[in-house]
This record gives structure tokens, C-alpha cells and sequence, in this order.
């Protein structure tokens, strides 16, 4: 919910952090529980994530929500010292905690995660399906970005261990803040043999797919995860860098 700061506190409350300054106006942001317990914030809010409400935010917006939703979930994990275990107090707009013993300072931190459009060099792409995700909602795959590692060296290793396959020709695309809690996307391409066997080797996915560049177009042009057409295959929203991904490979074929 975007609402003017000043009509629901005369001041930040202790756990607001600081968003920016858009002219004279200064941004703040607090978790929805805050306004529960203020009588003018209304009781008409329609609240929601990113996922189910991230479309219909433009550009500026969104910046602001990812940057909300990373610091307020530091926060929320980030109330005593790492170094001794003592307390820290919120200080710099939400963007530092300082341990009240030995004065170590902490920052929000950032985890890398890769998500990879694997394909086949020619016309066709890899699609997978978490186990736990429903039975027609398909993406590229992903995975977090593990100590010492390169970028490079995580795309090969993710693909292997989910799917079983050895990747070449690893590209970087673009990159995308995605708070779940506080990662960065990093996108990349990577091709493979989909003659190789489908190994489901650490049990996260549950189905995967090779389909064609007419199978994905005709997959976008249904909707997203939230559509109810009778289709096999549903793909990420707009929210999404897979979808922009796989929308972009798409068009390459034209």
C-alpha cells in the first residue's frame, strides 16, 4: 500500500526505514502490521505481494517495494549482534544497525541467485516444475549462489544438480532485485544436449520439459501462473525475469 506518511503517523515509527527523497517528500516504510493499529489507514486496504500485485506497479513503484521489502526482512532477522549477541539499535533510516556493546556496525545484506534459460543452441528450451509448485506452472531454473563460487560455476552446478544435465556456453543477460527474502537475480543462458537424460538429482524439481520456440510464443500468449486456460504449461507473470527471458529467446526466433 502507497500512502502519503503523514496521513497515518506524525512521525516514523521505530522500525520504518528510509526509502529516499523524491523532491521535498521523504519515503518511508513499515511492515502492513503497522496499520492495523492506526484508525486512519482505513479498512478498504486490499493487501498483497509482489507476485499477485507486482503488475500492476510501475517501474518507480516496484523499485520502491523491492527495496521496502529487503530492508524490512533484515530487520526483522538483524536484532542482535553477530560478533557477541548483544542487542543492536536501527540507526542511518533502517540502513545500519550498531551493536550496543562493542559497537560493530551491520548492513542489509544481498544474496546472489542465478536463474538460467538452458537450450538446446537451436529451437528449443528447458522448462522445469518445483515439486511443490502446481501441476501446470513452469519457469527456467534457479538457485542460490554458494560461498567461493563463481557466477559461471554456479549455473553449471545448479542445472546439474537440479536436472542432470552439463551446461556450455554460459551468458550473462540481465540482472533483477528479487526480494525473497533479499536476493539479486542474475540471469543467464546456457546450452545442453536435450538428448542427455533428465536426472532429478537433488529432488527440488519434479518435472521437467524440453519444448519449442512455438510451445513457449503460444504458452506466453495464454497468461501467467494465474490463468485459468486449459493449457499444460503455465510461466511466470510479468514480475518476473523469467518471463522476460524467455519472452526475449521467444522473439529471437522471428
Amino acid at each position: 500500500m502507497l500512502e502519503p506518511a503523514a496521513d497515518l503517523y506524525s512521525e516514523p515509527p521505530a522500525r520504518a526505514v528510509l526509502l529516499g527523497v523524491c523532491g521535498t517528500v521523504h519515503e518511508w516504510a513499515v511492515r502492513d502490521e503497522f496499520l492495523a493499529d492506526n484508525s486512519s489507514a482505513g479498512t478498504d486496504v486490499e493487501l498483497g505481494d509482489l507476485r499477485s500485485h507486482g503488475a500492476l506497479l510501475d517501474a518507480a513503484d516496484a523499485d520502491r517495494y523491492v527495496t521496502a521489502l529487503a530492508l524490512l526482512t533484515w530487520q526483522d532477522d538483524a536484532h542482535f549482534c553477530a560478533r557477541d549477541g548483544a542487542p543492536t539499535t536501527i540507526t542511518s533510516g533502517g540502513w545500519m544497525r550498531v551493536c550496543t556493546a562493542c559497537g560493530r556496525e551491520e548492513y542489509p545484506r544481498t544474496d546472489p541467485a542465478i536463474i538460467c534459460l538452458v537450450h538446446d543452441g537451436a529451437d528449443r528450451v528447458l522448462l522445469a516444475r518445483q515439486a511443490n509448485w502446481p501441476a501446470r506452472n513452469f519457469s527456467t531454473l534457479a538457485g542460490f549462489v554458494e560461498a567461493g563460487e563463481s557466477l559461471e560455476s554456479c549455473v553449471a552446478r545448479e542445472v546439474a544438480e537440479e536436472v542432470g544435465l552439463v551446461v556450455s556456453d554460459v551468458v550473462y543477460v540481465g540482472s533483477q532485485p528479487w526480494p525473497f527474502p533479499r536476493s539479486l537475480m542474475l540471469g543467464f543462458h546456457a546450452t545442453a544436449d536435450p538428448r542427455e537424460e533428465l536426472v532429478f538429482m537433488d529432488g527440488e524439481i519434479g518435472e521437467a520439459l524440453w519444448c519449442t520456440r512455438a510451445e513457449v510464443r503460444e504458452a506466453l500468449a495464454v497468461g501467467d501462473w494465474t490463468s485459468s486456460a486449459d493449457a499444460h504449461v503455465l510461466l511466470p507473470g510479468a514480475v518476473s525475469i523469467a518471463r522476460r527471458m524467455l519472452e526475449a529467446w521467444a522473439r529471437a526466433g522471428d
